[in-house]
């Protein structure tokens, strides 16, 4: 159930991006519409991602703060995990419902799925 975290916070993930039935967010503004005043939740995940680029939460009883910023289509963050810096990462995003899947490395790598709530 760590694969969200791993994601967001870089760590390695061994499933391969699936996107049946996800559509692309590759637009700045309907990202910040689907995350704006909501939680993104997983098992032992709360985060907040505001529309100035501040990242906020926690994550299996460590606080995550960071920084988020949209390049290119791509949701790019730096990310600290506690006192951990877990560095930058740009990410793919795509949405199915209250579904948000992160695909890391540009798409190109492994995938997380957060909730809105």
């Amino acid at each position: 159930m760590r694969a969200a975290l791993a994601l967001l916070l870089g760590l390695t993930l061994s499933t391969p991006a699936i996107a049946e039935g996800f559509d692309q967010v590759t637009d700045r503004d309907r990202f910040v519409a689907l995350v704006k005043d909501r939680d993104l939740t997983r098992f032992g995940i709360t985060l907040t991602l505001a529309p100035d680029g501040q990242i906020k939460g926690r994550a299996f009883g460590r606080d995550v703060s960071g920084a988020w910023r949209w390049s290119k289509g791509y949701f790019c963050r730096d990310l600290f995990w506690g006192a951990r810096d877990l560095g930058p990462n740009c990410q793919a995003v795509k949405v199915q419902g209250s579904t948000l899947r992160f695909i890391s490395d540009q798409g190109r790598g492994q995938f997380a799925d957060l909730y809105l709530r």
